[in-house]
């Protein structure tokens, strides 16, 4: 699928914009909001903090796909004692690998319903807002919202949920409220080096964008990402993060189109410099395999995170569909300003999302306590490593 041609120009000519006038941006600490929900550009932090002698790596993490089915909306909902909605309980167990992190990367799958509801589940979500407060709390900096259920409600949806996700101080990739949000990279300070999260989708499913807003889901098409990529570099990103929501639903095993693209987006770069420095991907609701792929980490994808029991295509419960993966990954800075922020350590967290209780499970933490998770573990496992990542250097995180 493609997005307009004119897009990669107005990104372009918006980053160019932004460069030239990011001398005088102010830097926002950690964790604050953008006024737009998407921190504006700021100075190169590699080089700011080279020229006072100071130049710190950090540790990025993240996570699948958070998926409010309509079993997770009334937990949510006996978790707040019934009045209104409350989502921190399910995500407390790996809040503590989430808020250790510098940054934090997570994917908002669904959009949200308006204050009071109602509220669905599949096929077309409406969420609780409630949720954006917990991923806040978890520790989160920025959710990739480029969804094939971006569009479940429209437009005003869509409005709603990054409404929502500003208002908690959460930024935010991949979709859009005006053009001119569409064109700015959403940019994120982490130790001295400045981290772009840009985030794309397949598609929309059976809700197509109005043509005069094209500009309000990011579609993945590698000439845009690509472009996308390099304007966040002229905007002052030192590292290039993208969010893909692609893949065959319930397919353990990347298929070709992210073996293609995984390949042709890690080759492309530019003055010796890879464009893009991590891929994270979501989608299938199943874990699948972390791999490096010309010199740069690509996670096919991290499975679901928050999600009610699932059903496969073939109509059967599937308990792949509450395994997953947190991502963690720790740079460190270039020998010189302008070199590439080198991946020092690469992990995997498994996790689990234990229906029966609603709550999100960090595996080895519970087995380490006791629970006799082993079995999950070890599937989990299984696919994150089946194209060899074990040998490049992939640990288990905990």
């Amino acid at each position: 699928m493609t997005t307009p041609r004119t897009r990669h120009t107005t990104v372009a000519a918006t980053a160019v914009l932004l460069a030239a006038t990011a001398g005088c941006a102010g830097t926002q600490p950690h964790g604050a909001p953008a006024q737009t929900g998407r921190q504006e550009a700021v100075p190169s932090s590699a080089a700011g903090a080279a020229a006072h002698g100071e130049r710190r790596g950090f540790t990025l993490v993240a996570s699948g796909d958070v998926l409010p089915h309509a079993s997770i909306i009334r937990q949510a909902q006996a978790d707040a004692n019934g009045q209104g909605y409350d989502f921190r309980p399910m995500l407390s167990g790996v809040r503590p690998v989430v808020s250790a992190a510098d940054v934090a990367l997570c994917h908002m799958e669904t959009v949200y319903g308006p204050d009071g509801g109602p509220f669905t589940g599949y096929p077309s979500f409406k969420s609780p807002p409630q949720v954006a407060a917990a991923l806040a709390e978890t520790g989160y900096d920025s959710c990739s919202t480029a969804s094939n259920h971006t569009l479940d409600d429209g437009l005003d949806g869509l409005r709603r949920t990054l409404d929502a996700l500003d208002k908690a101080g959460v930024r935010h990739a991949g979709s859009a409220r005006t053009a001119e949000e569409a064109a700015r990279p959403t940019l994120l300070k982490a130790g001295s080096a400045t981290v772009a999260h840009l985030a794309y989708t397949y598609g929309t499913n059976a809700d197509p964008l109005p043509a005069e807003q094209s500009w309000a889901v990011d579609l993945i098409d590698e000439e845009t990402i690509v472009a996308d990529a390099r304007a966040a570099r002229e905007a002052g990103a030192d590292v290039v993060v993208v969010s893909m929501h692609w893949g065959t639903e319930w397919q353990s095993d990347p298929d070709q189109q992210q073996l293609d693209l995984a390949r042709s987006l890690t080759a492309s770069a530019r003055d010796g410099r890879p464009d893009i420095d991590l891929i994270v991907g979501t989608h299938v609701h199943a874990p699948q395999a972390y791999e490096k792929v010309n010199g740069t980490w690509v996670i096919y994808g991290m499975g679901d995170q928050i999600a009610g029991d699932m059903i496969n295509n073939l109509g059967a419960r599937d308990p792949r569909g509450n395994q997953g993966t947190i991502g963690r990954f720790t740079f460190t800075p270039p020998a010189e300003p302008g070199g590439r922020w080198e991946v020092e350590k690469a992990e995997y967290l498994p996790q689990w999302f234990n229906t029966a209780t609603g709550r999100v499970v960090n595996v080895n933490a519970a087995i380490d306590s006791g629970q006799d998770l082993t079995p999950v573990r070890s599937e989990i496992q299984r696919a994150v490593l089946a194209r060899g990542a074990d040998e490049d250097g992939l640990l288990m995180g905990k």
